[in-house]
């Protein structure tokens, strides 16, 4: 039997072996941190017994695989804490989840804080226990009477609607038995950091018209340390969460008057024109016009896009002089429009077309949230003609664009390259030859970047860039996409040197991605202390006391004059009132007026860096911002 590795090394076995003995085989240690398996592509228990040549990875915790069997055997050591404690308690389901875990129950009360507590006591002391997890499987008629017999209608239901030929198995851990389809660790005791995060309500199989379960969050680690770094990242994000500093910052608003549709309030539309006046002078410097298609646009243009078949459901339509009509939920079939309004040459291309367009998607309202997901948003948008020799040059082009957007903002990111989806259209060539586009690009930048196999667009693959924000959580943002489709849905051409008639290669773009979610990721990435190029207010000027007031009206005229965005605090408040409340507001620089600055002239400067700098010339000050904001430079570092 010949295994192949990750590495492809090609190992040679001479019966058949389990998942965990072919890891054993490799290395003791390896075998020591396994959690499951992958045989040729499909994730399976180390239990699974590998009996014909096959392909085959071992997964730690660092993989997504591994993380999801360690985080689901910790589900089940919940159950089985719950049981033991609350032996009344009935079970529903329990999966792991991105970051951690949950588990459903079914209990005349939901679960305290105390209790919570106890339960999580419960299962360190059942990791402790070193339980020897073991996989049985039952017929359907012996399944559904062994979970009846154990008094759980939740499992005797969810195994009634297996399909008939399912097999059904379970998972045991000393006195615990659970319906599962696994993949699980071999012991307990591989789970040495374990918190309970909270308890919320969860409607059986997620119908309101079900009985509502009580729903225990947690998660889990191998060592205490990882678990701790996971909290305090947790902490970190709450306190930057930019629904919180959105409203403290007055920069947006969330109303029920359009739930999904941001409001953004004056300091918050600046910090958006800000954003959107750096994408046009960039986009200006790499050769690119802007446009601007419609909102609305009829039923034919959509069918004709693909639109209309492959993403209705997130349309909203609407019905003028009884035709169909839909809100643009993407902008490209505009684009296309636009080209077609010129006849092109070879010598036009490539033409580099943008637009910041207002789509609208209809998001389910359980979906929504702040900035992050939103029903109506900007793009950022950029549609490139081109000829097929040109694929190449005019994606490194833009990889090259993008990298600038994401190093300005002190970004580290990774690129996925997705490939065809199932529900897709167009030609087995044509997206040969797209994807062989996109990997020769990546290539010849000498990029790292993985397989995303199948999550490409419905009309041709994509190169998806994930940032890394500044306490390490990731987020999808610029996308590269490379689409046959459309032009030749839209029969686009161009008149080749030839004089023959030939049909263009489009690319489409985002760096932002949607310029909402961009501000809601910049908002939680500097924890509201924008860079002094990007913040709202760059200058908060407080005089000491209203005597001052005027002077303190001279130095925001002398501000304002020269392009500074600076507010006042005329409030008859003590000054070290004022102070903190600038500080709170993340200003880079407060400015304060008193007697001895008017005798001086001068002014008492403050900044997040440097803390306390005495008194200086405004001239001084005003220099040493418009420096900072023609460099745009990156310094948000806060006070201490």
């Amino acid at each position: 039997m010949k295994i192949t590795l990750k590495d492809g090394v090609v190992k040679e076995f001479d019966s058949a072996m389990s998942v965990l003995e072919i890891a054993k085989a490799i290395s003791e240690g390896l075998a020591r941190n396994a959690c499951a398996g992958v045989v040729d592509g499909e994730v399976k228990d180390l239990r699974f017994v590998v009996d014909k040549d096959a392909e085959v990875s071992i997964c730690t915790f660092d993989s997504e695989e591994g993380k999801m069997a360690f985080r689901h055997t910790t589900s089940h050591m919940l159950s089985q804490a719950v049981l033991r404690l609350y032996p009344e308690t009935k079970l529903a389901i329990g999966p792991a989840i991105a970051d951690g875990f949950y588990y459903d129950f079914d209990r005349e009360k939901a679960f305290t804080p105390e209790e919570l507590e106890a339960i999580e006591k419960e299962m360190k002391k059942i990791a402790k226990e070193d339980l020897k997890i073991e996989r049985f499987e039952l017929p359907r008629a012996e399944a559904i009477q062994y979970m009846a017999d154990r008094n759980e209608p939740y499992k005797v239901e969810l195994i009634q609607d297996l399909p008939e030929d399912a097999i059904i198995s379970f998972y045991q851990q000393g006195d615990f038995v659970d319906l599962c389809a696994g993949p699980h660790l071999m012991s307990t005791k591989t789970v040495k950091a374990i918190k309970l995060t909270s308890v919320a309500g969860a409607y059986w199989r997620g119908s309101e018209k079900n009985k509502m379960l009580s729903r225990i969050y947690g998660t889990s680690y191998p060592k205490a340390s990882e678990l701790e770094a996971y909290l305090f990242m947790m902490e970190e994000a709450k306190k930057r969460d930019h629904r919180k500093l959105g409203k403290e910052l007055k920069l947006f608003a969330m109303l029920e008057e359009g739930p999904g549709f941001p409001f953004f309030l004056p300091k918050g539309m600046t910090l958006k024109n800000t954003l959107l006046d750096y994408w046009r002078e960039i986009h200006k410097e790499a050769g690119y016009v802007e446009v601007s298609s419609p909102i609305i646009m009829n039923r034919q243009l959509w069918e004709r896009s693909g639109h209309w078949d492959h993403y209705k459901d997130n349309m909203y339509t609407t019905i003028i002089d009884e035709m169909d009509y839909a809100v643009k939920p993407m902008n490209c079939p505009g684009g296309m429009l636009i080209y077609k309004q010129d006849m092109h040459s070879y010598r036009d291309l490539p033409i580099r077309m943008g637009e910041i367009g207002l789509v609208h998607r209809h998001e389910k309202s359980g979906a929504l949230h702040g900035l992050m997901r939103v029903r109506c948003f900007n793009q950022d948008d950029a549609h490139i003609f081109m000829t097929e020799e040109q694929i190449k040059d005019e994606i490194s082009g833009v990889i090259r664009l993008i990298d600038s957007v994401y190093n300005l903002f002190g970004f580290k990111y990774h690129i996925e390259l997705s490939t065809r989806p199932e529900d897709s259209m167009g030609s087995d060539e044509a997206w040969e030859i797209a994807t062989e586009g996109l990997r020769a690009a990546l290539d010849e930048n000498k990029i790292d970047y993985v397989v995303n196999e199948g999550d490409g667009a419905f009309y041709g693959p994509k190169i998806d860039f994930h940032l890394e924000d500044s306490i390490g959580r990731t987020w999808q943002c610029g996308t590269i996409q490379l689409d046959m489709q459309m032009p030749e849905r839209f029969d686009l051409e161009y008149t080749a040197a030839d004089g023959s008639k030939k049909r263009p290669v489009m690319i489409h773009r985002v760096a932002f991605g949607s310029v909402e979610r961009f501000i809601g990721i910049l908002i939680e990435h500097f924890a509201g202390q924008f860079p002094t190029w990007l913040s709202p207010v760059q200058v908060k000027v407080l005089p000491i006391s209203e005597k001052f007031s005027d002077y303190a009206k001279e130095v925001a005229d002398q501000l304002d004059a020269a392009g500074v965005r600076v507010d006042v605090d005329y409030r008859a408040e003590k000054i070290g009132y004022k102070i903190r409340e600038a500080r709170n507001e993340r200003t880079p620089y407060i400015v304060v007026v008193g007697e001895k600055d008017v005798e001086a002239k001068k002014v008492s400067v403050r900044s997040r860096v440097k803390g306390d700098e005495g008194q200086q010339e405004l001239a001084d000050l005003i220099a040493r911002i418009k420096e900072e904001v023609a460099t745009r430079s990156l310094d948000a570092k806060v006070e201490e």
